[in-house]
């Protein structure tokens, strides 16, 4: 009976009869340390009572068909968030906001069919980015680009359309050719003649058909003013052509309606 001896004592010991609450972690998951173990438990949402703390966060093979505007928790200290094989075919611009130490993303085998590059601007610390097998057709290069610590980018086994749409893609491909993995599965879908063909065995050579067309100030005014101007000067012309047209066939007539009258012969 000696804890009830003092305050302190007495503080000891109703801590030891009840220890400090252990960090939150969801019904659905498994907690150890930093990380929570969310995996195959038909989660078609992201848990909202995350530890703060949690550094590690699996969540794959669940139902999660939409990432909305701040689908996380507060998880300042996320380092790997995995998602592969839900149904995720869409990812707000606002889903990732508080994410900004993420490190590592996989968003393998989901439905993505278009990513904007809004949706990674604050992951400005990720360094490994998982699109593999998902629905791409292409990808605009500014998604990529507004990672700049990108170092590791799977992008294999999607439907990529080998159109000259793909030429902004292709080129910042090139140019960080150390950066793309599996390099030997990105293969074109579309057209039927280019199916299953390697996306960077392309040469310059391959887009001599696509011209960009970048349009100064100077051009835009001056198709501005073009434009009207080709518009008035095509009604003038076909309003002088009707005019001669319509001059040239009554001239055509005028013999007709002056000609002397014939003389009646036989009286």
């Amino acid at each position: 009976m000696g804890c009830w001896k003092g305050p302190t004592a007495m503080l000891a010991c109703l801590l030891l009869l009840h220890p400090l609450p252990s960090p939150a972690c969801p019904a659905a998951c498994h907690c150890s340390s930093a990380e929570a173990d969310c995996r195959d438990n038909a989660l078609r949402e992201v848990p909202q009572n995350l530890s703060p703390n949690t550094s590690t966060l699996w969540l794959g093979y669940n139902f999660i068909t939409v990432l909305g505007p701040r689908s996380f928790p507060p998880l300042p200290g996320l380092l790997l968030l995995s998602l592969p094989h839900n149904c995720l075919g869409l990812i707000h611009s606002q889903a990732l906001l508080g994410l900004g130490e993420l490190q590592e993303l996989d968003l393998s085998n989901n439905y993505l069919t278009t990513l904007t590059p809004e949706t990674f601007l604050p992951l400005t610390n990720l360094t490994t980015l998982n699109l593999g097998s998902n629905r791409l057709g292409t990808l605009e290069p500014e998604v990529l680009s507004a990672l700049p610590q990108l170092g590791t980018l799977l992008l294999q086994d999607n439907p990529w359309v080998c159109s000259c749409g793909i030429l902004p893609l292709w080129r910042w491909l090139s140019h960080n050719r150390e950066k793309v993995q599996e390099k030997s599965l990105l293969l074109c879908k579309v057209p039927e003649q280019l199916n299953e063909y390697p996306i960077m065995a392309f040469g310059n050579e391959s887009f001599t058909q696509c011209q960009d067309i970048s349009l100064s100030v100077q051009n835009y005014i001056a198709l501005l003013v073009m434009g009207p101007f080709c518009f008035i000067a095509s009604i003038f012309f076909c309003t002088l052509m009707g005019s001669i047209t319509v001059v040239y066939h009554n001239r055509r007539r005028e013999p007709h309606f002056w000609s002397r009258p014939c003389s009646c012969k036989g009286h």
